[in-house]
């Protein structure tokens, strides 16, 4: 399951990095490469992540401090719609360009996330989605406001990079595959909502993701010939649709019940609903684990994909279970260590930083340490 496509993805990714590489990944780049870039580049040694906020309660968070605007021209959007939404409500830079810092306060501001998940979700997009050297990262490769795909050469990679946090067999976006993997699909859109109104009573809840979930991989399976769904993308694929029964719904009310034009407003258009309040932030690590375990309970699935024609599912018995975190951990530096098989100098420092940092968002595994301690 090694894929083509994603080898290809870092050749351009190499090609175009060189351009302008301020957020971009690095990974693909010869040493030659990078001895030429690094000089060019704002080098920064990464600061440890934020600790837990001490402001946990049920908080509104559609405020005035942090109205929704429009996207300008420019500003990138990506696969994931809690984090497009905190960009245009001006929890993160509104461009969409982010450091891993920012992005762990504003989970914990704008969601109520808890320290150890909101780490583990940031340091893992700039590990495998970012640029370990200038402490960046990029949440879409699309600017929506001039409607190119993407709106300039360093666009490319980001959250957007496929099979690591985007993946197939999303709710709302096509797989990668067929060519967009990131803007809303009002189609699939369309499906959740029918499958919402049979399941839900007009919500989407984890009955809801737990149907839904088996039937966009029984689509993918049937329709993308290099369907994949293995680590890490078969961790996010189950915690992802978790997401929005916790964190989208009004943390005043906080039952799971997700209404369809709330979702529709932050699937879509980036936004929290009026009058919005997030969720108690003092559990909720927990309740996205055990929410990923009730969906995944319903239809239970094995890491695997496709081998190039459709309907060729096979399992990958080396890609960590659902269940197993250590092994999700690992799989999460396995894949930072394959973009960077000999990092030097600077490169290899702050990987080594970043690496550490990811690990506190995994308490409880034994740290691994790929380029020594």
């Amino acid at each position: 399951m090694a894929h083509f496509s994603t080898l290809l993805a870092l050749s351009i990714l190499a090609l175009q990095t060189v351009a302008s590489p301020h957020y971009q990944p690095l990974a693909g780049l010869s040493e030659r490469e990078l001895a030429e870039l690094i000089p060019r580049l704002n080098v920064v040694i990464p600061p440890p992540p934020p600790g837990p906020s001490k402001d946990t309660l049920v908080k509104l968070v559609n405020n005035k401090a942090h109205p929704w605007m429009p996207l300008r021209e420019g500003d990138t959007r990506g696969p994931c719609p809690g984090v497009n939404t905190l960009a245009s409500h001006g929890y993160l830079p509104r461009n969409g360009i982010v450091t891993p810092a920012q992005l762990v306060n504003a989970l914990q501001d704008g969601y109520g996330a808890q320290n150890d998940l909101a780490i583990g979700l940031a340091y893992a997009a700039l590990l495998v989605d970012g640029n370990p050297l200038t402490n960046l990262v990029s949440i879409g490769a699309k600017s929506p406001a001039t409607g190119l795909d993407p709106p300039n050469p360093a666009a490319i990679g980001g959250l957007d990079f496929h099979n690591a946090f985007e993946g197939d067999a999303s709710f709302t976006r096509e797989d990668f595959e067929f060519g967009d993997n990131h803007s809303f699909n009002q189609s699939l859109f369309n499906q959740l909502v029918d499958f919402s109104n049979r399941f839900g009573g007009g919500n989407y809840n984890l009955t809801v993701a737990g149907e839904y979930r088996f039937q966009r991989v029984q689509q993918s399976i049937a329709q993308n010939p290099h369907f994949s769904f293995t680590t890490a993308r078969f961790l996010t694929g189950y915690r992802d649709i978790a997401f929005p029964t916790i964190f989208f719904v009004d943390g005043r009310k906080a039952d799971g019940q997700l209404k369809l034009t709330d979702a529709l407003g932050f699937f879509r258009d980036s936004r929290f609903p009026d009058d919005f309040h997030r969720i108690d932030g003092s559990n909720t690590s927990a309740l996205v684990n055990n929410a990923a375990q009730v969906i995944f309970n319903a239809h239970p699935i094995q890491p695997g994909g496709n081998n190039g024609t459709v309907n060729s599912f096979t399992v990958d018995t080396k890609s960590p279970t659902f269940d197993d975190p250590c092994g999700i951990y690992t799989s999460f530096v396995d894949i930072a260590v394959s973009m960077y098989p000999n990092p030097q100098g600077v490169l290899r420092r702050n990987l080594k930083l970043n690496l550490g940092f990811l690990h506190q968002g995994f308490q409880g595994c034994p740290q691994v340490f790929p380029y020594g301690q």
